[in-house]
């Protein structure tokens, strides 16, 4: 097992967060402390929440710290945040990605900033995660506005599958603050210990996911081998357990990098 860990041992990670999705007070203070602990930002632009305003703010910020600038699409639907699992049409989702992904890039185009991936929000990303045709609608919706944009997805899933199938350059994501099931999924935040808090925990998640395999609820290990970790910003102590995350990746010698710079 300790071959294994060694051989799997992972030298490089990027840590992305999704940020841009609260106009508060609060909410600003925490993307401007969050975005220098990232490597790459994922920026809501306009279906769960975000304005072109804040777009472009956040985009700026972003560019301060040679951060990685992405779009996160999302269901139309900021009552639930994007949260609530929709049942559309294959067309549908192609529109409201594409018009997403547009509406950023026309400003960060307008700042002459670029556009480096996408990452889906919230139900979209879940409901990918296991369901090929809303995976193929999602790519299909990235290849039309960009095919050079990567596609950040949860590590081993449909939308992995259907990204590589179809030539997308993929970025395979886990979350250092969530427990996952034995299949790989995650555990819905509507659970108990569905979201991991404690200091100790965090940093045993992060070992877990460098040396290529977490545990899972149920016992079993799972085997996930990521390019890049969320940090989620609308947890409680957001900030505080981002700084957890990096000082476990620095100590073990991990170079911080977004996938552009790889």
């Amino acid at each position: 097992m300790i071959v294994s860990a060694v051989k799997n041992m992972l030298t490089q990670i990027d840590l992305n967060s999704d940020l841009g999705e609260r106009e508060t007070a609060e909410g600003q203070v925490i993307d401007a402390e969050m975005i220098p602990l990232i490597t790459s930002v994922n920026i809501a632009c306009g279906g769960h929440a975000g304005t072109p305003d804040l777009m472009r703010r956040t985009a700026h910020l972003a560019a301060q710290y040679g951060v990685a600038i992405g779009a996160h699409p999302g269901f139309p639907d900021p009552e639930y945040f994007g949260r609530r699992e929709q049942r559309v049409s294959s067309e549908d989702i192609v529109a409201l990605v594409i018009s997403q992904i547009e509406t950023l890039a026309n400003v960060l185009a307008r700042e002459r900033f670029t556009l480096a991936h996408v990452k889906p929000h919230g139900a979209l990303y879940n409901m990918a995660a296991s369901d090929s045709g809303v995976a193929q609608a999602i790519v299909h919706a990235v290849q039309s506005v960009d095919r050079s944009l990567s596609l950040v997805a949860l590590a081993g899933s449909e939308l992995v599958k259907a990204g590589l199938a179809a030539g997308l350059r993929i970025v395979q994501e886990s979350f250092a603050d969530r427990a996952y099931r034995a299949n790989g999924t995650l555990v819905p935040r509507s659970e108990p210990g569905a979201v991991l808090q404690i200091e100790e925990d965090i940093r045993r998640r992060v070992r877990e996911l460098v040396t290529g395999a977490v545990m899972s609820i149920e016992g079993p290990s799972v085997p996930i081998q990521p390019d890049t970790l969320c940090l989620h910003a609308d947890t409680p102590h957001a900030v505080r357990l981002a700084r957890w995350v990096r000082k476990e990746l620095e100590s073990a010698g991990i170079r911080l990098a977004a996938v552009r710079n790889a």
